[in-house]
This record gives structure tokens, sequence and C-alpha cells, in this order.
């Protein structure tokens, strides 16, 4: 108790500043919750804690975080303005993050993605941000065009720090900016904003070993500081009562066994202050979660260390090339991870209360609207699935003695198709549940009426990938037109397949029987055969780039747009290297997979013809879906 109110008069004197009434612009939305019943300062904090994004990320953190004892708290929280690469310089840096992390371990840099801080962070009240994110707006739209690019930067090194730093009269001229930013920021919003004064610099590392210093200054001179990038204005924010505390994310859900321990959503964030540590014993922590604001003790091997950065917020990213609209566009490839025996349920639920979080680091932007001649790769991964919705003992409860298939709820599907096997082998090849034929079947129809056709189509031979395939072709009224091709080496890491063999897949004559649009005259790039059962690292990755390229090399000057559908993992291991990038460990690999959901989808382009590939914003807007427990009327309503 003693620390919080300590970290509560630390920030008194800034909140007295604030004394204007505070101006709610929030709108519709906020009038909605409203409506809703939620009290006003609720409904305010539920909007800035997600970003403002809509009212069902809204919804979703205000009924996860219905018992924080914070709920009410007037705090606002904390806001910083900073400066991102993006394109073939935001490649580069990321190049060096993850070499340099492989190489030397974790520093102090890694807790934030690369940028260049304008000013430091200030609060502002909840009812006040909508016109902070305005007052950016006007900013960039003042400065558009003014802020000649590329930016000059120049290596620096020392025993202690490695950075880029700004050339001074540009230098000058970003601080111009961000007072302008305070300005407005005041004149909108009534909060003070100090604009950064020291030396504007991208930060590569700091408290680093002695002995890494070679090392990552030889990984340092890789970086080509005259690359082509667009410099993003991004307004970032934070809760202030966590600022010192260690962010941890949760690898395994987590039931309590005692009244003084925390729940566990895997995916959620969790602070840790080490001066609450002091209740806890030995293999276990005191902390916080971010996705209900309840703390308790957790054991420590059921989280891992994650970077700052990962629970900040974004509430406004603007292009300073381009026009200022604003960008919240996520991505499916991000980062954070463990070792040991996964499998693709591992990342299906998506955590409550944790939208509008940071994005990825390796988000390419493009500058300009894509050209249709460009050859273009949608990588997207299946849909819900029936074992991680209903258990894995599904197919026992499903089928009779006869192995007869009788659903028992209505997101089971009505029928599935035959095999020529026995029924058991649906226990490792499982197929999507009625809602993830409609989730497909959104993004589908999303691509339909975002004009993008599909020319190629293919899928992973595990069947919710032909049938999250199919559905998306359904949606797109591509069903009959284009053919499903099923490549067993899209199939997912083999290491995550539980027992020694790996699933037996259903042939695509059979696929075809069951009024699956599969391509019969497909030749597998790798074949079944090939296949081995707990394979390296190194070896997936090769596969999964070495069949991309092959794929994409037969597509070629035969079509512009491919979409492979496959798993989580898929939108990283298909992706990375074709962009010239080398693989991240394993690890940093599964920390990334691990945040994918359902039909988490991504979009690349090639460079021109040059072989070169980048991430882009899809054609599509993302799908977000949530967790639904089972009811059962007599349980619930027939209690005494």
């Amino acid at each position: 108790m003693a620390a919080k109110e300590e970290l509560y008069a630390k920030v008194t004197p800034r909140r007295q500043r604030q004394s204007r009434p505070s101006t709610v612009k929030h709108g519709t939305t906020l009038d909605v919750l409203l409506s809703m019943g939620f009290p006003k300062t609720r409904a305010l904090k539920a909007l800035v804690s997600t970003g403002g994004k809509n009212v069902q990320a809204a919804c979703d953190w205000l009924f996860s975080h219905v018992d924080d004892p914070f709920l009410d708290d007037p705090l606002p929280r904390e806001y910083v303005l900073y400066m991102r690469p993006s394109g073939v310089l935001l490649q580069q840096l990321s190049h060096f993050w993850q070499q340099s992390r492989v190489s030397c371990g974790k520093n102090k840099a890694h807790n934030i993605f690369p940028h260049i801080t304008l000013c430091q962070f200030f609060m502002c009240a909840d009812g006040k941000v909508e016109a902070l994110t305005e007052a950016l707006q006007a900013t960039v739209a003042k400065w558009k065009g003014l802020i000649p690019m590329p930016l000059p930067l120049e290596l620096y090194t020392s025993s202690t720090f490695i950075g880029l730093f700004v050339e001074e009269q540009m230098a000058e001229v970003l601080k111009t900016f961000a007072l302008d930013f305070a300005t407005e920021a005041t004149a909108k919003a009534d909060v003070h904003v100090e604009p950064h004064k020291k030396q504007l610099h991208v930060t590569l590392a700091y408290h680093f070993q002695a002995s890494h210093l070679p090392n990552l200054e030889k990984l340092a001179k890789t970086v080509e500081v005259s690359s082509g990038c667009d410099w993003l204005a991004v307004l970032y924010s934070r809760d202030i009562r966590f600022a010192n505390h260690e962010t941890l994310q949760v690898m395994y859900p987590y039931v309590p066994q005692n009244d003084d321990e925390l729940e566990l959503a895997q995916g959620d964030f969790i602070f840790m202050s080490p001066v609450e540590q002091s209740s806890a014993s030995e293999g276990w922590v005191f902390g916080t979660s971010l996705g209900t604001g309840l703390s308790g003790l957790l054991p420590e091997n059921y989280v891992n260390r994650a970077d700052e950065s990962d629970t900040w917020v974004v509430h406004g990213s603007h292009s300073v090339l381009t026009s200022a609209s604003p960008s919240n566009s996520g991505s499916s490839v991000a980062g954070s991870l463990f070792d040991g025996q996964l499998n693709d349920s591992l990342f299906d639920m998506d955590p409550p209360g944790l939208t509008g979080l940071c994005p990825p680091m390796q988000v390419l932007r493009p500058t300009c609207q894509s050209s249709l001649s460009k050859m273009r790769l949608f990588v997207c991964r299946h849909g819900e699935r029936m074992d991680v919705v209903f258990g894995k003992n599904w197919v026992s409860q499903c089928f009779d003695a006869k192995g007869r298939y009788i659903r028992s709820n209505l997101n089971m599907p009505s029928s599935l198709p035959a095999r020529s096997g026995s029924h058991r082998d649906y226990d490792k090849d499982c197929p999507i549940t009625v809602f993830g034929s409609t989730q497909a079947r959104l993004v589908g129809e999303a691509l339909l009426e975002s004009h993008t056709g599909i020319d190629f189509v293919y899928c992973s031979p595990s069947l919710r990938c032909v049938q999250t395939a199919q559905n998306i072709l359904q949606g797109l009224q591509q069903e009959t037109k284009t053919k499903i091709r099923v490549e067993p080496g899209l199939f997912e890491w083999t290491k995550w397949v539980s027992g020694t063999s790996l699933p037996v897949w259903i042939p695509p004559a059979e696929l075809a029987a069951a009024n699956l649009n599969v391509d019969t005259t497909y030749r597998p790039h790798i074949p079944i055969s090939k296949l081995t059962v707990s394979e390296s690292y190194d070896t997936y990755i090769s596969r999964s780039f070495q069949v991309t390229r092959e794929i994409l090399t037969d597509s070629k000057n035969l079509g512009n747009t491919v979409l492979i559908v496959a798993h989580a993992s898929s939108l990283e291991a298909c992706t990375r290297q074709i962009q010239g990038l080398s693989p991240q460990n394993s690890k940093d690999f599964i920390q990334v997979v691990r945040k994918i959901p359902y039909l988490g989808f991504c979009a690349c382009e090639e460079l021109g013809e040059t072989g070169v590939w980048q991430l882009v914003d899809p054609p599509i807007l993302p799908l977000t879906h949530g967790p639904n427990h089972s009811f059962n009327w007599r349980e619930m309503l027939m209690q005494d």
C-alpha cells in the first residue's frame, strides 16, 4: 500500500494542472455505452483502455473488469508521442533487434520498439483523450510533407549505449513539430506536454554487458540508415500505476486453488512489482492482471517476461509523408513464448480486454495504394476448432458404438465427412465448428466487398484448414471457380503433434467426395511421405519457406493473388524469409504464433519484380471474437 500511495503522490501534481472541466467527444460510441447503463466514468475508462476502437471492445473490457477494485479510480492514464519507422528501415531495425537478442540476450532497449521520443510522458483525463487525438491529427495535417525524408541518422556507440542520432538541423525540425503538438494538445485537451529537449535518437542497445559491445556494434553497422522509410507519429498510453512494474505474459491458463491466487488466462499480461513479492513463497509471484485488474499469487512457471510496450494502447498513428488519417491496424505477426510440447489449440483464446494494444514491430505500412498488378500473398489461419471448444474427448461423446456421428451442441456441425479409416482419426484431425465456418465465410465476404479476388488457394492437409478454405471461397462466391490445392508442406510444426505418429488426413479424393472443392490432380511440392514426427524447428522453418517460395514461383504470371490457409504458425513461417529476414529463434517464434487468433490474416506484396516481399495492410478488417461458455439451463436456472 505504501508503494501505491507513493506512486499516487508522484502523479498528483500533474493531475492538478488539469483544472478545466473535461470535454467528452467520444460521441455515439460513448452514447451507446451510456444507453446500456454504464456509468460515464467507467465507459470513458473502457474507451481509453481499448484505444477507442468500438463499442464491442469497450464492453468486453468492462465485463472482464467487473471485479476490478480500481474500476472507479479517477487516476488518468499516461501518454507519450513517438516517431516510429516503417518500411525497409523497420526491417533493418527488426533484424538488428532479433539478432542482438539471440547473440547477446535481452537488454533494456528491447523493452520498447524502435522509436524517436518526441515528448515526455504526460497525463490526460479520460474525457479529454478524444480531443488529444484530434490535436495530433491537426498537427500532422499542418506538417504533412514538410519533414524531409529520409531522416539523416548517424550511428553512435559507447561502452554503455548504442543508438542512431538524428542530425542536429533535422532534429530541430522534429522538435518544432513536437512543440506544435504540445500547443495543440494544451488548447484542445488542457494537458501539459513537455517536448523532448535532449538529442533525438533511436536507441539500439543500452544496459548491456561490456563483453557484448563488439558484437552489438558489428550488428549495428549493418543497419542501412539511409533506407527508405515512412515515419509515423504515434500516440500511446500506459497505466501509470504499473509504470515501474515488470511485465509478464501468461503462457498457460491457471485455475486458482486458494482464495489468494489469481486466475490466469493464456495471453493475458501480468504486472509485477518487486516491492509486493514479500507475500509470495518460492516459485510464486504476486501480480495484477491487465485483462481483469485483479491481483493475487500465481505460479512463476506459468508466465514469461514480456516487453513493457506490449501492454501500451495506441490512440492514433499518422504518416508524416501521407495524409493524416488515423491508423490502428494491427498485424497477425507479433511477439512472446515458451518451449515444450505445443499444439495449435494453445493459440486459440483471445484474452479479454487486450484490444487496442501496441501494434507489433514488424508491420510494414504501404505509403501508397497497392497496385493491382503486384503479386500478393495472403496467409490465413483456420477457423475455430472442435477439440478446443468441446475438449479433447469430443470424439468419444459424439460417436456411438457403431461409429455414427451425433452432435450434442448447435455449434457442432450437423454432419462430418466420411473417413475411410476409424472415426478416431478425428482425434488428431478435427473439423471446425459451425462458428468456425461462419468466421471463414465472413472473411470471404469481406474479400468480396473489397473487390479482392483469389487466383490460387493452397492449404494444409488438416481438415480444419480445408473446411476454412472452402468457406472463405463460399463467402467470396468462388467455391465452384477456384479449387483448393492440398499441400502437406503447409502443415504446422510436427513437434506440436501429440503421440508418435502424424495425423491420418482425409485424402483429396475423399475430400472431393464430401463436396469440398479440392483439386484432386494437384501434385504437392512436399508429399506426406516427406514429413517426419517431431521435426526440428530449423526443418519446419526451412520447409515452410521452401514450399511458400515454390508456390509463388508456380503462380507467377498465372495470377496475381495467392491465398494460403493453414495454421497460426504459418503467418510467420510463410512470410518472414520471403521478406529477406532471417528466421527468429524458436522461443521468439512461438511468442509470435501464440498471439494469432482464428482467421488471423496477413498480406504480403512483391516489391516490383525484385523477388523481395513486404508485409502490407490486408484488404479486409480484422476479425475479433471471444470465448462463449457452455450454457445448461437446468444447472443455471433450477438451483435451489
